[in-house]
């Protein structure tokens, strides 16, 4: 079983009609994206997340009960509001900002979860966004202490947002703790090249390499890279014309989780799982909102 653990969160795509810019309102955050695609890829999944009581929080529910999660369990915050990410798009690209003042999904009450409702764990995967925040830094060790304690992987996704750190020093110490301890971490080329500071990715890969850790790289349309144990390899991935490609990271290593839990790390295992993580990544990019629920 798989538990991802982290924001969910609205996001607020934004439309410019005749002079207007309007919002339509998507189910998202990247830890219950990449759980949503596990599921869909056959895994089974949980989310532990935490809303506002608030009528965004309520719609996020409602929809993220859509996803038919084998456990899901989203805390009402009825002091802070729910987190809100604004999307704007050009040419299928995205930027993002964050609506993030002490809202609800970095304060995820852990010390409440039974961990024993979930059978079988085998990873446990952490998003970055809570690390912004001293109370989301203090629950992202104990979401690592605990998939420890249970002999749980850890799996870690690295996303650099810098409008809600006060400098880029900043986000890379809050990153580097679990950048260490992490067994199963994902980077963008750019955000490894920022990590870093090395433009060559397998320099870059190796500069924060620990033994029997997989780390994969997503490059865009020229696929994706992993690295293990001095072994690395790219896959592929197919030519598409995105038309919007929030979430698609999440897309990928959704699908990659569930296509590596319970198999050894060896090089067919995680090519085949690449080959099927690119293409949900790929298909991702061809609607608006980053899951279908």
């Amino acid at each position: 079983m798989i538990i991802s653990i982290g924001e969910i969160l609205a996001d607020m795509v934004g439309e410019s009609v005749n002079g207007t810019l309007t919002f339509k309102s998507f189910c998202g955050g990247a830890p219950f994206n990449v759980a949503v695609n596990a599921k869909n890829a056959g895994a089974k999944v949980g989310f532990i997340g935490r809303v506002g009581k608030d009528p965004i929080g309520k719609f996020l529910i409602d929809e993220a009960g859509k996803a038919k999660l084998d456990n899901l369990e989203i805390q009402i915050d009825g002091e802070r509001n729910t987190t809100l990410a604004f999307v704007t798009l050009k040419d299928g690209e995205r930027d993002f900002a964050f609506y993030r003042h002490d809202t609800a999904d970095f304060n995820v009450e852990l010390d409440s979860v039974n961990f024993a409702n979930y059978k079988d764990l085998n990873i446990v995967h952490l998003g970055s966004l809570m690390l912004s925040e001293e109370n989301g830094k203090i629950l992202a060790q104990k979401v690592v202490d605990k998939a420890r304690s249970v002999g749980a992987k850890v799996s870690f996704d690295l996303n650099f947002r810098m409008d809600i750190y006060r400098d880029f020093n900043d986000a890379l110490s809050a990153f580097k703790p679990f950048v260490e301890q992490a067994d199963i971490i994902k980077f963008s080329d750019d955000e490894l090249r920022d990590y870093t500071g090395l433009a060559d990715v397998i320099d870059g890969v190796k500069s924060i390499y620990r033994k029997d850790t997989l780390v994969v790289v997503t490059l865009g349309s020229k696929g994706s890279l992993y690295y293990i144990n001095g072994e690395n390899g790219m896959v592929p991935t197919e030519k598409v014309k995105p038309i919007d490609t929030t979430g698609a990271g999440d897309a990928f290593f959704g699908t990659l989780l569930a296509n590596l839990e319970n198999k050894e790390f060896t090089k067919e295992n995680i090519e085949s799982a690449l080959v099927k993580a690119n293409k949900a990544g790929a298909d991702t990019t061809q609607f608006l909102g980053a899951i279908k629920l």
